[in-house]
This record gives structure tokens, sequence and C-alpha cells, in this order.
């Protein structure tokens, strides 16, 4: 079943590109679980996608050659910027900052949508993920943002975990908990661009936090939930792209299918231990 992923250059580089996303990804979204702001994904996944339509617009209408993934990328970051600013503007009600930037996601994907004359097959390999669609230089873009997440969370691992349960505490222990939570967001902006050309846009906050979530029914500390939500968002992305070539649909929709699975598993389990 794996030969065709060993034989192919193009599905060796998704295959891999799948394995860094399944690391990245729940282990970004084990903090934003923590921290209780799981929609910062799905603001951030629709400003990419707007991001994207602008790449893809820009080529249509302008003749202008820039990658949906460094314009989606660009975008998304943006964004994270704009939400943690919004955060310190509206401090009695900072969750607001995430709907403002969601709505504006959807806003510019509908104006530059519709500025590049409608849909085509590339927007709905953004939209939904594709197994082919992953290249030589998406590869090697995806790994320098997943050797990047990696580093910083090994860095600022006591600074993360100890603002992740208690921000307040943080200030008063003498850490710089503005500038760190600056870091994380565009952490998490770069990994949910990065994401995209396997789970697609719209699905990919779902590999941020279901697999979280099925861990936090059986994990017994913060450490083991990190590395139960690895191993799910593993499972979960490579059923999904095998699925995915074989039987021709995209694989955002089958990792996010498993993810969910190994969730009811989770749960059933607890369940059984009562």
């Amino acid at each position: 079943m794996l030969l065709d992923f060993l034989t192919y250059p193009f599905l060796r580089y998704t295959f891999l590109t799948g394995i860094l996303i399944g690391i990245i990804a729940p282990l970004l979204g084990t903090f934003i679980v923590v921290r209780r702001q799981s929609l910062i994904a799905d603001a951030l996944s629709h400003v990419t996608l707007a991001g994207i339509s602008f790449g893809l617009m820009t080529e249509k209408v302008y003749g202008w050659i820039i990658s949906p993934i460094y314009s989606g990328m660009f975008f998304s970051v943006l964004g994270s910027i704009f939400i943690e600013k919004l955060r310190t503007v509206y401090k009695a009600y900072q969750e607001i900052s995430i709907p403002i930037i969601l709505s504006a996601g959807v806003g510019l994907s509908v104006i530059f949508i519709s500025v590049a004359d409608g849909f085509n097959t590339d927007l709905f390999n953004y939209l939904f993920g594709s197994v082919s669609a992953v290249t030589v230089n998406d590869f090697y873009v995806i790994s320098g943002v997943a050797a990047f997440v990696l580093v910083i969370i090994w860095l600022f691992f006591k600074e993360l975990f100890t603002m992740s349960f208690d921000e307040e505490q943080a200030t008063i222990a003498g850490l710089h908990v503005k500038w760190i939570n600056m870091l994380f967001i565009v952490l998490t902006a770069l990994v949910i661009a990065a994401s995209i050309r396997i789970v697609g846009v719209l699905l990919v906050s779902a590999l941020m936090t279901l697999p979280v979530a099925a861990s936090m029914r059986i994990a017994k500390g913060f450490k083991q939930m990190i590395f139960l939500s690895i191993l799910f968002g593993e499972i979960a992305v490579i059923f999904g792209i095998i699925s995915g070539y074989y039987l021709d649909i995209p694989p955002g929709g089958t990792i996010v299918m498993t993810s969910l699975i190994l969730l009811l598993i989770a749960i059933g389990m607890k369940k059984l231990r009562k």
C-alpha cells in the first residue's frame, strides 16, 4: 500500500509533509486548547484563505506570480498580530478579537475570489487539502516552519506552560508575557498556513484541536497529553493521506473524521475506566 508513496516523488513529499504537520499542529494545539483559545485557529485559517485568494487573484488578473503559500503565510501572520493587538485594546473582552479577524478574513476572501472570477481547482485544493498539491518547494518551506516551531517550543516550554495555565502568575513572575504571546500566535499562524496543503484551510483547526481533545480524556499529565496529541494527529494524517490517494478524495475530510473517531474512542475508554 505504501509502495506508491516510496516510488513517486510527489507522493513522498506529501507523506513527509504530512508527518511534519502531524507533529507541529497538535503540538501547538495542546497549548491553544489549554489556553482556551481554540477559535484562534478558525480565525487564522480564514485569514489564510484570504491570503491564498489574494495570491491566486493577482496571478489571474495581473499576471503576478505570487505563491499562494507565501501570501497565505503573510496574511496569517498579519492576522495573528492584529488579534494580539486587539486583545490589548479590548482588555475586558479579549475574545472579541477573534470574530473580528475571522470576519475580516471571510470578507477579504469573498472579494478576492469574486475578482478572480470564482472558484477553480487550485482554490478547491487549498480549501480541503490535496494529496498531489505538495511541491518540493512547499516541502522545504514547511520543513523550515516545523524546525522553527520545534526550536521555539523547546526554548520557551516552561514559559508557555506557565502562561497557558495562569497568565497573571506568569506576569508576576517576571515573564515577558506580551512578547511571548506575540511569538506564540505568530507560530500558530505559520503552522496553520503550512498545514493548508494537506488538511485544507477549512479543516486545519480540527487537526489542532480534535487530537488534543482526545488526549485530554486519557492523559495523566501535560507532557503525556502532548505526546498522545501528536500520536493521534499522526494516525489521522497518515490514514487521511493514504485513503485520500487510493479513494481519490481530499485528505482533509478523512483526517478530520479519523480524529473524530479517535476522540470518540478516547471518551469511551474514559467511561469504561470509571
